[in-house]
């Protein structure tokens, strides 16, 4: 089966809404083979970050255990509020 792969190796949620966001890149897990992704929500502020990246990082680990998603921020704050989630599929750069 022939699969229609995205033209940037990363992806942006397309609303500052939370819940939209995490539809968003939920659905492209779903609809795409990304073991390994990267994610831009640098425009999000730091609440709204920590949930879509802690949503969507589980939902990630659920299809692909020993895959990465490599989160773009805006805040080092971001980072140290998700540390004691050992959400081992996660990287933040900023």
């Amino acid at each position: 089966m022939l699969q229609l792969l995205p033209q940037s190796n990363t992806i942006t949620p397309n609303t500052t809404n939370p819940n939209d966001a995490v539809e968003f890149i939920n659905s492209y897990i779903e609809k795409y083979h990304c073991e390994n992704m990267s994610v831009d929500i640098s425009f999000m502020n730091i609440l709204d970050a920590c949930y879509v990246s802690t949503m969507c990082s589980t939902k990630h680990y659920i299809k692909y255990p020993a895959g990465k998603i490599n989160w773009k921020i805006s805040s080092e704050l971001i980072r140290e509020f998700n540390k004691d989630m050992e959400l081992g599929n996660l990287e933040y750069t900023l």
